[in-house]
């Protein structure tokens, strides 16, 4: 405490935080090079938290200027010592490479200086569009009706293709993930996960991507198999998942691990085989698992009239 009443050793402290703070910036300032400018945070006003993911805070802000409002997504750099987290590179450049009425719109990257209120570390931050819910909460307050139900499906599988036509995975398609404007607009959100997709120069070595995706509720059996050379069906899967809840106002398949979640799949929609599956006994997941055999699809008993109706 004493070193900090010198008014030299604080001079020089910093004098050091300024230097790394200008090293930081400038490193993330040439990674984002050729994918857009930072601008000052402080030309927004943060009205409330609305949201909390695992890449960062988001918040509902106000142009001082223009008085609208937008999505103030904060990036989590706290773990970063050097550089831009990948993650929000990659999502960034994605985003930038979309134009689609169903895919939200990032407007701009903000910046903010180090201070105590940041630990001393610049923060960047996303600026997104601002919407008014997302389907997850929408769905529990209202009773929507089957043309709305059907519309909303429309918006969503609009936009899946959309993604898909320009070869990137979502990954994480879940009801909280989807978001709906104040003219009702669907907006497909949150590409933390997302990923462009990359053709193997090797047909007899297909691209592997992570299995560390997709939200449990809404995670396809391939990815809980292990296989790693998933494909644009994961977000199909998730997209049926949102279906569904939207008719039973509930996520349909709740399990609480990975071999739970296959166990539900599998007591609504059959056992897994080779002869429905071909090349599955390949996975070490399922050899190892010992899922249950001989199960019939219950999908007719588990599911509304209504739903079945629109699926048939």
């Amino acid at each position: 405490m004493a070193l900090l009443q010198d008014d030299s050793y604080r001079a020089e402290l910093l004098s050091d935080l300024q230097a790394d703070y200008t090293k930081f910036f400038t490193m993330a300032e040439r990674e984002l090079e050729g994918i857009s400018k930072t601008k000052p945070v402080d030309q927004y006003v943060r009205l409330q938290k609305i949201g909390q993911g695992t890449f960062g805070e988001v918040f509902k802000v106000r142009h001082k200027s223009t008085k609208q409002h937008f999505a103030l997504k904060r990036i989590r750099m706290e773990q970063e010592k050097e550089g831009f987290p990948i993650t929000a590179l990659r999502e960034i450049r994605i985003l930038q490479s979309l134009n689609h009425e169903n895919i939200v719109c990032l407007k701009e990257i903000c910046h903010s200086p180090p201070n105590a209120g940041n630990g001393f570390k610049p923060q960047f931050y996303l600026v997104f569009e601002f919407c008014d819910h997302d389907l997850a909460g929408l769905s529990q307050q209202i009773d929507f009706t089957e043309p709305v139900k059907k519309a909303i499906m429309k918006q969503l599988l609009t936009g899946v293709f959309y993604l898909h036509l320009n070869n990137v995975l979502h990954r994480d398609l879940k009801a909280a993930n989807i978001l709906i404007d104040k003219n009702g607009i669907l907006k497909i959100a949150d590409f933390g996960l997302a990923r462009t997709t990359v053709a193997s120069l090797r047909p007899d070595r297909p691209t592997r991507y992570t299995g560390r995706v997709v939200t449990l509720w809404y995670r396809p059996p391939e990815i809980l198999l292990n296989d790693r050379h998933y494909g644009k069906p994961v977000d199909m899967w998730g997209a049926g998942c949102i279906m569904a809840e939207l008719w039973t106002k509930y996520p349909i398949m709740q399990g609480d691990n990975e071999i739970s979640q296959l166990n539900l799949i599998i007591n609504l929609c059959g056992s897994i085989t080779p002869e429905i599956w071909p090349g599955v006994e390949r996975l070490e997941t399922f050899r190892e698992a010992r899922l249950p055999q001989d199960i019939k699809r219950h999908v007719r008993e588990k599911l509304t009239p209504k739903f079945l109706r629109l699926l048939l």
